[in-house]
């Protein structure tokens, strides 16, 4: 059994709860378990809540529920802020650990424990960080210059699964709440880079975690067509407007400066 006991697993939940149950159980399968799990749900419908309480003492997590849709950012708040113990495992409902996990995990808790200045460490990615520096134990710093041309360079901070303090909101503050969740991570990130977070990457960044979202429970995430197109003028477009509101959200506005 691999027993985190000073870490809660924090989850945040919206009408797929057998996707839910599905990462739940492939932890406990997995031999893995934590001081506490807390699902944190936005106001799922009525099918999904009464499965949640259907499987709630079987998993031993605590439910903290909504009663309206408040968004991801309400969602992640009201969930971190009954965490109780000293480190938080964030995962979305639709992840599953896969076996390597806990090895990996084991390795993560260990720098975090003797690393004081550490605050994030990632555990998924749909592709590499593009500036990263060779850490240890396969994981890499990630690196941040404003000269940096990759759109990607703002993702020190990510909404995918990650290990963090539960004192996070003491240096980053809160989720902003009321806008849609894109645009929550990405103030997220501007907070963590502003306030000189300190990160790490896991290289393999595809092997801890699946991300699967079947039919029935489909992801709830909607984009706009442009920042989807692979048309190259509009590429071209969005990369020079990226660039431009990047630098100027970091080193002008000062928003989430703390």
């Amino acid at each position: 059994m691999n027993l985190f006991d000073d870490v809660t697993l924090l989850i945040t939940h919206y009408n797929r709860s057998s996707s839910l149950e599905r990462l739940l159980r492939t932890f406990k399968e997995q031999g893995v378990g934590f001081s506490e799990i807390i699902v944190s749900d936005d106001c799922s419908d009525s099918f999904h809540l009464k499965h949640l309480e259907k499987i709630k003492d079987e998993f031993s997590f605590r439910l903290i529920t909504a009663k309206v849709n408040g968004g991801l950012g309400n969602n992640l708040n009201k969930g971190q802020i009954e965490v109780k113990t000293p480190y938080t495992l964030y995962v979305q409902e639709d992840f599953i650990p896969l076996p390597v996990f806990a090895a990996h995990f084991h390795d993560a808790m260990d720098m975090m424990h003797a690393e004081a200045d550490l605050d994030l460490v990632r555990f998924y990615a749909y592709g590499p960080y593009p500036y990263l520096k060779p850490y240890k134990n396969g994981f890499s710093a990630m690196l941040y210059k404003p000269w940096y041309t990759d759109k990607n360079k703002i993702y020190n901070y990510s909404d995918h699964p990650h290990l963090r303090r539960s004192s996070f909101f003491e240096r980053f503050g809160k989720y902003t709440e009321g806008i849609k969740s894109d645009k929550t991570e990405y103030e997220m990130c501007l907070s963590f880079i502003q306030n000189k977070g300190r990160a790490l990457f896991y290289d393999q960044y595809d092997s801890l975690f699946l991300q699967e979202n079947s039919s029935a429970e489909p992801s709830t995430v909607t984009r706009s067509n442009w920042r989807q197109s692979d048309n190259p003028l509009i590429s071209l477009v969005r990369l020079v407007y990226r660039q431009i509101k990047y630098n100027y959200d970091l080193h002008i506005n000062t928003k989430f400066k703390r």
